[in-house]
Order: structure tokens, then sequence, then C-alpha cells
């Protein structure tokens, strides 16, 4: 396991965990894990949310829907609330990153290889006081 990256519901009952295994062992893991919190912040219920393909995940925000902006070798995928991949946002690089942003939470920056790209999107990023 090769821990990298982590993010939290917006009611904090759910971490996501990037998995980054794969990018020192080819066999590695290359998902997210989801662990409930429960009371005192312990985890408990861990299973595996998304497999992410091509690459591994790295960075990832949540959008007020539940949904799970993720990066990947070749973009950003997106995964509903139960795992299911919804689509995805290619780039011509490698991404790193992503946060929501704008006055609305609705404009998607993402860190690449050589490049910081941005796109509006129809959806709006959580935001913790």
């Amino acid at each position: 396991m090769k821990p990298n990256g982590l993010a939290f519901s917006a009611d904090e009952k759910i971490l996501y965990v990037a998995d980054s295994g794969r990018s020192h062992d080819p066999d590695g893991p290359h998902h997210i894990r989801a662990f409930d919190v429960g009371a005192k912040g312990k985890l408990t219920k861990s299973r595996i949310f998304c497999e992410v393909d091509p690459g591994v995940p790295d960075g990832f925000r949540l959008d007020v829907q539940g949904n799970l902006w993720v990066s990947c070798y070749d973009g950003v995928i997106c995964f509903a609330p139960d795992g299911a991949p919804l689509g995805k946002i290619k780039t011509p690089q490698e991404v790193s990153n992503l946060t929501f942003g704008g006055p609305k939470r609705n404009r998607l920056f993402i860190t690449a290889t050589k490049s910081v790209y941005s796109i509006y999107v129809t959806a709006n990023g959580i935001q913790v006081p």
C-alpha cells in the first residue's frame, strides 16, 4: 500500500484515501479506498471505492453531489457516489492534482506534467468553512 492523498465527504462521515502502489510496482494497487468515520474518528468498513486506470490516483476532490473527481494518467475521471465511472476529461499530459475554484466553485483547475488547465464544469466543489 502506498497512500497518496485523502479527502473527506462533505459530512465527514467517509474518508477517501488514494493508494498509488502501482507507481512503484506494476502489479501494485491503483485505487481509492473508502472508510466510514465513526465515533471519536475511528475508521471502519474499509473498502475499495474505485479503481483508476490508466495510471494511479493522485489528487482528487468531491463535488456537492458526492461525486469524486480523480486524477489519472490521461485526465480526470469523475466517479458517482457508488463508485461507478461517470465520465472523463482527457488531457494531453499526465495529471497530478486538481481542485474546484471560482466564485461558484464550478471551475476545475488541473495540474499536469508541464501545464495547468482549467475548465468550467456543471458541478460545484464542496467547501468546508
